[in-house]
């Protein structure tokens, strides 16, 4: 009886005896030639699935007979569905190929590791700022994108001429490498206005990378590293879009931006052209006749061009240039010199530079690139028509070259070896006769660079280096080292941590070198004698989690970074000169500590909405007090560095033709000095400003054009929505022009058409 219930058991078991054979499906999943590594594999409506391995294969067994719908998701891809049938004892094989997103939580990245790697991939964390995100919150600057990026923020430092400036993890501008196509261009003086002078037409994304992970650049990567990459030419293609903007309900901003793109018919060959045109008028706030908003023109031109002569060889070759006039103050109708006070800039940069990319045999390559920049100034600031014309010469040269091996079989894993050595050459000079002002300095900055790029297996990755660096200013060399580790747990979350020392330099022009108005006069800076190197050591630990379902992506990242810094620049006032000008000494401080946690979230679910947010929470503290004016007790805090500061960008329907987004900018209260001379102001003070949420509303509709087969898009929208702006600006030609705070400008309505193929 047991024999015979045990034989009834088994039968009803076989899968022979009702059908319930099965089979294997196993594959490998593709995009543009390159396997897709940690896929998500599964067939509709079961529980079956699987992920790819890191080399893109799969293999799901056991899968009962029949016809299934296979879904294939993967960060940074569109899902792809697709049918296969299973036969008993039988393995069938599929190859997919997947077509890459808009997201960007999966775009190849330089930035990290000087070398291509997959953003998940990289034991570097680098976050993207892609063309998307302009166009999504109407920036049509690059200054106006970056505070959509976490751990950034950009501020607006003077009512005059509205020179910015970008922090990262609360440290000043200068803290900060800002890259052009990877390479060291853009410097100080640049980036008075350069941020706001790049149109956002002329850059296909921003890489940035928080902390000091990237000091194989050179000096000033303490804070982070920004590398713009310009627009290369993908297809052949033209678009032409225009942008107007009513600021405050008083003055006009208008944008005219054209790009052409042309490829040969080998592919092989391409060039890529942009044009900007900006006429911004005026804005006063206060209605004192003295503008908050300067009257600016500028025009900017560029191309971006590539050739491949060889399948193993690609050269690259660009170069753009910027045109502007800003005027600001009062009497804008006349000469700078005949108002009461005024600032005023006529500035032409010429920037340029190639990159040739040799791939040879046994698993090398190497690159020899090269760039510069020539930028001429003529300048004015004074009060009461006095004698404040000067003039700005300023170029820098680069050059260097890359050599890269990979090792296949390397203790256990594969490493990329990358070794280089680059030099810069710098001189600047700046004068005000009138005011006794004069810069003339040359620097020299050579640097070799050593990197270990090593995957010591499928979850863990190694990567070390060190920076050797010889600055004229300083004199003996200089190490710069970095540990960066990578650790991947399963196929959705990457745990990154990060050493790296910097330092800067001292040099004759730095952002905070402004010349302001302030006191009754204009505030000069100089140099002390003594001032020596910037030192730091900077700490990073941060959990990224991103998982792709069928119909949603969604994930998250904790950043937390520590930055110790020895001999901190600072500035302290030291009495004033025969003129009654203000005078202010750059000279080393204490130590100081920059610590905080940054958080981010994104979610993005099939494609009806998207939404991305940002917040950063920080402290930024000198060991002793910093004493700014002679008048008041200094304080351990750092100026206009808030302890909280974030953003938000919600868009819905994003790839529909009609899409709505929603963004946002935090930032939180900060100390503002606030220096005596204008009418009621009859002391120095510290100002704690209050917080602001400046939100932001764009709506699109895009048509097609059949007969032209092209596209034609309308936009409207308004920026500010509450008129979250400051209300306590100066008056008068004797106002502090640096005591400004807040968003960069009050409510804004725009409209906007752009035609060609989008």
């Amino acid at each position: 009886m047991k024999f015979n219930i045990t034989l009834l058991f088994a039968l009803f078991l076989s899968p022979s005896i009702f059908g319930q054979t099965v089979g294997t499906i196993e594959g490998k999943i593709f995009a543009n030639d390159a396997a897709v590594p940690y896929a998500s594999v599964a067939l509709l409506h079961t529980s079956l699935g699987t992920p790819t391995n890191e080399k893109g294969y799969f293999s799901l067994s056991n899968v009962p007979t029949g016809t299934y719908e296979l879904v294939v998701s993967a960060i940074g891809y569109k899902p792809h569905h697709q049918k296969v049938q299973v036969f008993a004892n039988a393995a069938t094989t599929v190859a997919i190929h997947m077509a890459e997103a808009n997201a960007t939580l999966n775009e190849v990245v330089v930035t990290g590791t000087r070398t291509e790697r997959r953003r998940l991939e990289s034991p570097v964390a680098v976050n993207v700022l892609d063309s998307k995100v302009f166009s999504f919150t109407q920036s049509n600057t690059l200054s106006e994108g970056l505070c959509f990026q976490p751990g950034l923020r950009m501020e607006t430092d003077c009512q005059t001429c509205s020179y910015t400036q970008l922090r990262m993890n609360g440290l000043g501008g200068s803290y900060s490498q800002v890259l052009i196509n990877s390479r060291p261009v853009f410097n100080a003086l640049m980036s008075l206005y350069g941020l706001e002078q790049i149109p956002a037409n002329m850059v296909a994304r921003v890489e940035v990378v928080r902390g000091g992970g990237s000091v194989l650049y050179g000096s000033s990567a303490i804070a982070g590293t920004v590398n713009i990459i310009t627009k290369e030419p993908e297809e052949s293609t033209y678009t032409f879009s225009s942008n107007s903007s009513v600021v405050g309900g008083k003055a006009w901003d208008h944008f005219l931006n054209a790009n052409i793109n042309t490829v040969n018919e080998a592919r092989n060959a391409g060039v890529s052209f942009f044009a900007s045109h900006r006429d911004k008028g005026a804005f006063d706030a206060n209605g004192d006749g003295f503008s908050e908003l300067p009257e600016l023109v500028n025009n900017s031109f560029g191309f971006n061009s590539f050739f491949k002569p060889t399948a193993n060889d690609a050269i690259d070759v660009n170069g753009w240039s910027i045109n502007e006039e800003r005027h600001g103050g009062n009497k804008l109708e006349g000469p700078a010199d005949k108002a009461d006070q005024s600032e005023y800039r006529l500035q032409n940069i010429l920037v340029g530079g190639f990159n040739w990319d040799h791939s040879g045999k046994n698993n090398t390559s190497y690159s020899l690139y090269g760039s510069g920049q020539n930028t001429k100034r003529s300048h004015y600031t004074g009060i009461g028509q006095s004698d404040g014309w000067g003039s700005t010469r300023n170029h820098t040269l680069q050059g260097g070259f890359q050599f890269n091996v990979k090792a296949p079989s390397f203790l256990g894993g594969t490493n990329t070896f990358t070794t280089g050595a680059e030099h810069q050459y710098e001189y600047t000079f700046d004068e005000i006769e009138a005011h006794g002002y004069l810069i003339d300095q040359r620097t020299n900055l050579t640097g070799l660079f050593l990197q270990s790029d090593w995957d010591v297996n499928a979850a863990l990755t190694v990567l070390s280096g060190v920076r050797i660096n010889r600055h004229s200013n300083v004199d003996r060399l200089i190490l710069t080292p970095r540990l960066n580790l990578l650790y991947k747990l399963g196929t959705t979350t990457q745990i990154r941590t990060s050493y790296a020392r910097g330092f800067k330099a001292p040099q004759a022009f730095e952002t905070d070198m402004h010349i302001a108005f302030a006191g009754g006069g204009i505030s000069l800076i100089q140099l002390d004698p003594d001032l020596r190197e910037e030192t730091s050591n900077s700490l990073n630990l941060s959990v990224d989690f991103n998982k792709a379902t069928e119909q949603m992506i969604y994930g998250f990242t904790v950043d937390g970074f520590y930055t110790r810094l020895q001999g901190a620049f600072v500035l302290e006032e030291i009495g004033t000169d025969e003129s009654g000008n203000q005078q202010l000494l750059r000279k080393n401080g204490s130590l100081s500590t920059v610590k905080g946690v940054t958080l981010e979230g994104r979610l993005n679910y099939d494609q009806r909405f998207q939404l991305e947010a940002g917040f950063t929470f920080q402290k930024s503290r000198y060991d002793a007090p910093v004493a700014w004016s002679e008048e008041i007790a200094g304080t351990r805090t750092y100026l206009r560095s808030p302890d909280a500061y974030g953003y938000y960008v919600l868009t819905l329907l994003p790839q529909s033709r009609f899409n709505a987004t929603f963004s946002g900018v935090y930032t939180g209260p900060m100390l503002v000095p606030h220096f005596a001379g204008a009418p009621g102001v009859v002391k120095d003070v510290l100002y704690t400003s209050p917080s602001f949420l400046e939100n932001n509303l764009k709506l699109s509709y895009r048509f097609t054009l059949k007969s032209l087969e092209k596209d034609l898009q309308l936009n409207a929208g308004v920026q500010n929505i509450f008129n979250a702006y400051q209300s306590d600006f100066d008056t008068g030609a004797f106002r502090d022009s640096n005591y400004i705070y807040g968003p960069a400008r009050p409510r804004t309505f725009f409209f906007g058409i752009k035609f060609g193929l989008m």
